[in-house]
């Protein structure tokens, strides 16, 4: 083969270059992944903190959805403006609670001291009762084994009321804050759309109004109910001859506003009280209770729900429960409508959202 018909040669391969190592988990890095989890651990214990700010913020917002909710009313049947509409319903309930307190503050106080002085003749009542019948014994070893679980929540018990009691500086705080909310919602409902990105919108403004709708429902069952509770244990136990029976309504009713366990609070006292009548008459009054709360349950409780949402009874349950270890006695007073609030909102943003699922809308049929 000649010079000119040999072929031509490969261009030699240039040596392949060398891959740079993975940077090094060096100084730098653990340094950033330090501050990193640090901000993290300052965030939550910042949040830990703020739990009762966050209570009195969403108890600002239930009682200006109650404000709004009344001048709204207002202002359809009387065509006055929004605010004027709102000056009558801050008025409105302020007075209406003046007036009761005026009219039958001292006969309630009265009363509770009564249930307060009664309580211990009432224990040893029970306790002869159950002497009589070969039950004391037991009754008082099961105390026994209870007796610092019970101690240890009638302290924490003490301590809610004394924090409720020394609360009025939060009331107010509350107050004005309730005031400002419902003087010009969309504002304040614009403003947390604005820090949202744009693709939830939509969801989120849908979700505001579905939790309004909820907690505006669930407040006009609730008082209906706190209502009609009130009087009948009013009513009921004036029958059976217990004393303080006003006092003990005015429990019961208060106490309806926690679902589940508020009316079996409020039976406790009101069976003690009855021993100090007859045995009898504390059996009477057990009845009494089991009677409104079949009815509270099984009427009463539906229609709040179909005002508001449908929240299964042991979801409720155990939002009080976990609102009581959270937040301690300002959670158990917010737990149900802050259940409403959570329920609604993971309808619309999760189930109808995210999974596609149709849901019922809150306050809609």
């Amino acid at each position: 083969m000649t010079e000119k018909t040999r072929p031509p040669t490969a261009p030699a391969a240039k040596p392949r270059a060398k891959a740079e190592p993975a940077p090094g988990f060096g100084p730098g890095r653990i340094a950033g992944a330090t501050l990193i989890i640090l901000a993290i651990t300052g965030v939550a214990l910042l949040l830990i903190e703020l739990t009762r700010f966050f209570m009195l913020v969403f108890a600002a917002v239930v009682l200006g959805a109650i404000f709004d909710a009344i001048a709204d009313w207002i202002h359809r049947k009387t065509r006055i403006g929004r605010g004027i509409a709102l000056a009558l319903s801050v008025a409105g309930i302020v007075a209406i609670f003046a007036g009761a307190f005026m009219l039958f503050g001292s006969q309630l106080a009265s009363e509770v001291d009564t249930i307060r002085q009664k309580i211990p003749a009432a224990l040893q009542g029970v306790e002869a009762f159950l002497d009589r019948y070969g039950l004391g014994e037991q009754v008082r070893e099961l105390a026994a084994v209870g007796g610092d679980d019970i101690s240890r929540l009638a302290s924490q018990a003490g301590g809610y009321a004394l924090a409720a009691g020394s609360g009025i500086a939060d009331f107010v705080l509350v107050l004005v804050a309730a005031i400002f909310l419902a003087g010009d919602p969309a504002t304040y409902r614009r403003g947390l759309l604005l820090l949202l990105p744009q693709r939830a919108e939509e969801t989120a403004s849908l979700a505001i109004g579905d939790a309004a709708r909820g907690l505006k429902g669930w407040m006009l069952g609730q008082a209906v109910s706190s209502l009609v509770v009130a009087a009948l244990t009013w009513a009921g136990l004036a029958a059976l001859g217990v004393p303080a029976a006003g006092g003990l309504g005015l429990i019961a009713g208060l106490l309806d506003i926690i679902p589940m366990v508020g009316p079996i609070i409020a039976g406790v006292p009101a069976v003690l009280l009855a021993f100090t009548v007859s045995p009898m008459t504390a059996l009477w009054t057990l009845l009494l209770f089991l009677a409104i709360q079949q009815l509270q349950g099984n009427f009463l409780q539906p229609m709040i729900q179909k005002q508001a949402v449908d929240v299964p009874p042991a979801v409720l349950l155990f939002a009080v429960v976990a609102a009581g270890i959270l937040f301690g006695f300002l959670g158990v007073l917010l737990a149900a409508p802050l259940t409403v609030v959570v329920y609604v909102l993971v309808q619309r943003i999760y189930v109808k959202t995210l999974l596609g699922k149709d849901i019922k809308i809150a306050g809609k049929d």
